[in-house]
């Protein structure tokens, strides 16, 4: 038990001081506000339950007034008052564990007066030129926040633009370049926010007038900005809060604004604010503190202002006390350390009240360490209680049964609660134990017995005493045999992905359990582990498939309650070996540089040899490089890298190799390039011609960065005319181009040049290519084709001859249509001759032929005039049918009669399709029936069937045919429309049918006739 001053007892186990649950907020009170009530919160959890009282500035708060009302803790104040209830509040929260003081509450009265009844003084101000306008705010508390309206409420003043700026320091609205219609009465409107109420108020109108420059010219004012808002040289923002800098030019142009940090980054979360005229820094760091740049710049100038912020913070703790309990005439030490900045004072506290040293009985309490800075106070809470107490065995007796291992040690502890600290001393049976070789009694009451033997099992009692009384309690000591490894692990050696079991047994005391352990180099193995597999109640373990991390000590331990044995095996495991080290490259040249490593671990393999890898920007990865020496032995630390690329970056890596496979490769080394060299190769795709009169254009493939060799990379071209000695040689100093134009008045037309090119850089120049023949550009053609000829094929088709040019462009149109709306059709080559599809049936065409080059087309030649032929009858043959005869079929069908408007039928196609071969059979108009051989097996064959005529071919039926009792058949379109497989249509679905499925586009074959 601990007793507290004035008698009263908080009983250990069962009482506890206060710990604050909720503590008072500062409010702020509308002053004048006479009905209402003010609320300040405290709760503590406590036992027994806490009595709570108030402080106001010092002295206790009378709870008798009854403007005063205390709910369970919280102090309700009723009518606040300016004059008597304004000031700092504390809750002390007891019970007769002891006191504690919460944190201040302050209660203060806002308010906001009325502006002066007398208006501001009317400004005016030139057009361009800038002006502010003061709000001279009333007397208020706490801090107001501002917006100006124009003319009438509510039309306020919006800052979009960047030529209005209100300050949320003073309220002044500031204006940077006048405009005329800025002319207007302006009112300064001043909002504050109270805990419960907010309230507005504003000014007498301020009168503006924007006069006109007088020069007659529009924006003529021009000026450099000049910052009329600046920030303080020394800005104190609190950790935590959100801190603003405000920073605003006159000028015109209107400035733009900007903000950095002069010794850091400017922090990301400033955010749009960086370009605005107020630089918000939400939940300051100290990471923000530095010195801030605003600067204004328009086309006239720019100007700049400076200022620090200073981040300070409130008191954190970092160290805070915890309850304790401790013996009387003990020593205790609490510690109690904070942060902040400035750097917060500490104090403490006893139930409330300063704290003076003088530790005794009486100093059991509630503790209080408080830190305070500037900008808060901080209260940390604990309980002492100082305990008085005679020796007592109840709750922590010395164990009833002691087991210990023949030849071993064992421990008996003696820990009686006891204050003050108690003498202690054991006996065995009625001899008291003092320390001897075999016998240790420490200072705390601790037994130790060594090298054990069955003659010392039996009773063991420790006694206590102090001057309030004495104790003692008894515990019996057993001997059990000793704990022995039988069957030791083995030293094993394996290769990598290998098996192996690591044996382990032992004999113990047949009355308790037995268990095993292992630990890999000293760390306890987890029995989840798929690399390990055992139990702890055998001993072997196996190892699955080992791995070079695997290899070091394993330890066997073998254990029971009261002692264990362990024994210990290596286990080398081999494998491939480890990535080399320390990785350099020296005597780097155009193609090749020096590796230097040193060799890693061989994992008790012999290394064989190495491979050296590299990577450049061209590679999709690494790959095995050439070098010298070709084969690389294991004994080597050195090599040289061959057949590298000038100028090229490069990273390596060397990867070492047993009998047991490849290691993984050394750490990457530096991006280092290759020297520089002149071109070995020329440029591809040497070429040209077309272009304007008078112009040569000369094209080749930019060379890619392989092959470039150095800096400084272009090319040069040499051209002459074929036949002339004297080449002309020009320099193209850009690596991206890829054409070069030459203008010379004096070229003729369409000559030929034999061009070559190469590569240079800053190293030198490249080989010549082959020459290539390129041609000066055309004239555009200047006499029309002759002997032009249009001729009706069918329908559908004319064929058009020219005598041979070059190149030629066909336009073709109908009758009473415009030239302008040709159609047409270029041939290219010495044709004579081009048919011309997609024509109407029975319509009359014009065309003419045009020559044609890359520099133009020429003059057309007088026009030809054709009509297409009337078209063919758009009705299959109808009524087919066929009949087999063993391996032939006869197909039979009716005539097709020409309609009036149809050009007359001359005979009929027959097409005969099987897997994939075709066959054609033309008749004359008078046979109407046909036979054809039938497949050997039970095949189909497919049939179609047309009429044909000087119009073109008519419109066919299609039919399938096999040794089978069915048929399918129907009708197609004519040929000369777009033949499709059409849905909805008289075609049957043949998908459930064996053969494969009927081309979609169906061909009409001029070849393989059938006789």
């Amino acid at each position: 038990m601990c007793v507290l001053t004035g008698g009263d007892v908080c009983i250990t186990g069962h009482d506890s001081g206060p710990v604050f649950e909720e503590q008072p907020s500062s409010v702020v009170y509308p002053e004048g506000l006479s009905k209402g009530t003010v609320t300040l919160n405290c709760q503590a959890r406590a036992s027994p339950a806490a009595t709570y009282r108030w402080h106001v500035n010092g002295t206790n708060v009378p709870v008798g007034d009854p403007r005063y009302t205390l709910v369970a803790g919280n102090l309700v104040i009723s009518g606040p008052q300016y004059g008597s209830d304004g000031g700092s509040y504390q809750c002390l929260a007891m019970n007769r564990c002891g006191t504690i003081l919460s944190r201040v509450a302050n209660l203060k009265f806002g308010y906001l007066h009325d502006f002066s009844g007398e208006g501001q003084s009317p400004q005016t101000v030139y057009e361009g030129a800038g002006a502010f306008l003061a709000c001279q705010a009333p007397a208020h508390y706490p801090a107001l926040s501002y917006r100006w309206f124009v003319n009438d409420f509510p039309s306020f003043v919006k800052p979009e633009g960047g030529r209005w700026f209100v300050s949320q320091v003073t309220g002044n609205l500031y204006l940077a370049k006048a405009e005329p219609n800025d002319t207007a009465s302006y009112f300064c409107f001043t909002t504050i926010d109270m805990d419960i109420s907010t309230k507005s108020t504003f000014s007498k109108a301020n009168q503006l007038t924007v006069q006109p420059d007088g020069t007659g010219v529009s924006n003529a004012r021009k000026s450099a900005p000049a910052i009329k808002v600046r920030f303080p040289a020394e800005t104190y923002a609190l950790a935590g809060h959100t801190t603003q800098l405000e920073c605003f030019a006159y000028g015109n142009p209107v400035p733009k604004l900007r903000w950095r940090k002069v010794d850091g980054l400017l922090p990301s979360k400033a955010g749009a604010s960086a370009e605005g005229p107020i630089l918000t820094l939400p939940e300051v760091t100290f990471h923000d503190e530095g010195v801030y740049e605003c600067e204004a710049y328009n086309s006239e100038g720019r100007d700049k202002h400076q200022g620090r912020i200073n981040v300070q913070g409130r008191p954190e703790w970092l160290q805070v006390m915890s309850d304790s309990e401790v013996e009387i005439s003990s020593e205790l030490h609490w510690t109690c350390v904070a942060a902040g900045k400035p750097r917060p004072s500490i104090r403490w506290l006893r139930n409330g009240q300063p704290l003076i040293i003088n530790l005794a009985l009486e100093d059991s309490g509630m503790y209080q360490c408080v830190a305070e800075n500037k900008h808060d106070t901080i209260y940390s809470n604990a309980e002492l209680r100082v305990q008085v107490q005679a020796p007592d065995f109840r709750s922590n007796p010395v164990r009833r049964l002691v087991p210990a291992a023949r030849g071993g040690q064992v421990m008996l502890e003696c820990r009686p609660r006891a204050a003050p600290k108690p003498t202690l001393f054991w006996s065995r049976g009625t001899e008291l134990l003092t320390n001897s070789s075999r016998v240790t009694v420490t200072p705390d009451g601790i037994l130790w017995i060594h090298n054990i033997s069955r003659a010392d099992e039996g009773k063991y009692t420790c006694f206590a005493e102090n001057y309030l009384g004495k104790a003692n309690s008894t515990g019996h000591l057993s001997v059990r045999d000793a704990t022995k490894i039988t069957l030791a692990p083995s030293n094993a050696d394996i290769n990598q992905e290998e098996n192996v079991t690591l044996q382990c047994h032992a004999s113990h005391d047949p009355t308790m359990d037995l268990t095993f352990t292992w630990a890999h180099n000293g760390a306890l193995l987890d029995l989840e582990d798929p690399h390990y597999d055992f139990t702890e109640t055998i001993g072997d373990l196996l190892i699955v498939s080992g791995q070079l991390s695997q290899a070091g000590t394993y330890s066997c331990t073998a254990q029971t309650v009261v002692d264990s044995a362990s024994a210990s095996a290596k286990l080398v495991v081999r494998g491939p070996p480890g990535p080399p080290g320390g990785l350099v490259v020296k005597n780097i040249a155009e193609t090749s540089a020096e590796l230097r490593w040193s060799r890693g671990y061989d994992n008790h393999s012999p290394i064989g040899k190495y491979v050296i890898m590299g990577c450049s920007p061209l590679s999709s990865g690494w790959r095995t490089m050439r070098t010298d020496p070709s084969n690389i032995e294991g004994n080597s630390e050195s090599a040289r890298v061959v057949g590298l690329l000038p100028w090229m970056d490069y990273e390596f890596q060397v990867i070492a190799s047993n009998i047991l496979g490849s290691g993984e490769p050394s750490m990457s080394s530096h991006t280092v390039r290759t020297q520089q060299a002149a071109p070995t190769v020329a440029p591809s795709g040497l070429g040209g011609g077309g272009g304007d009169r008078n112009e040569l254009i000369i094209t080749w493939t930019p060379m890619a960065r392989e092959y470039q060799n150095g800096d400084g990379f272009g090319y040069i071209l040499a051209f002459r005319k074929r036949n002339t000695p004297t080449w002309v040689v020009e320099r193209v100093s850009n690596v991206e181009s890829s054409r070069y134009v030459y203008s010379n008045q004096s070229l003729s037309p369409y000559c030929p040049f034999e061009v070559k090119i190469k590569a240079y850089n800053c190293k030198g120049e490249g080989p010549f290519s082959q020459i290539a023949l390129v041609h000066s550009a055309e004239e555009e053609p200047t006499v029309a084709p002759s002997r032009i000829n249009a001729t009706a094929l069918t329908a559908f088709e004319m064929q058009v001859s020219w005598d041979p040019v070059q190149h030629l462009s066909i336009r073709y149109w109908r009758q009473h249509e415009r030239e302008a709306a040709a159609d047409r059709v270029r041939t290219a080559g010495l044709e004579t001759t081009a048919r011309v599809a997609g024509l109407r049936p029975s319509t009359r065409y014009h065309v003419t032929v045009l020559a044609y080059n890359s520099a133009g087309t020429g003059p057309a030649s007088p026009k030809s005039t054709v009509t297409t032929r009337r078209p063919p009858p758009n009705r299959p043959p109808g009524n087919v049918f066929w009949k087999t005869d063993g391996s032939w079929v006869t197909v039979r069908w009716d005539h097709v009669k020409a309609l009036d408007n149809e050009s007359a039928v001359l005979g009929y196609k027959v097409l005969y399709k099987h897997e994939g071969q075709s066959a054609l059979k033309i008749l004359d108009k008078g046979k109407t029936s046909v036979t054809l051989p039938l497949p050997k097996d039970n095949g189909y064959v497919v049939l179609e069937i047309r009429s044909w005529g000087e119009g073109g071919d008519g419109a066919a039926h299609e039919t399938i045919v096999s040794r089978l009792s069915y048929i399918h058949s129907w009708d197609l379109p004519s040929s000369n429309t777009t033949p499709a497989v059409t849905t909805g249509g008289n075609k049957p679905n043949l998908s459930s049918c064996s053969s494969p499925s009927l081309p979609q586009q169906l061909a009409w074959p001029e070849a393989n006739r059938i006789s």
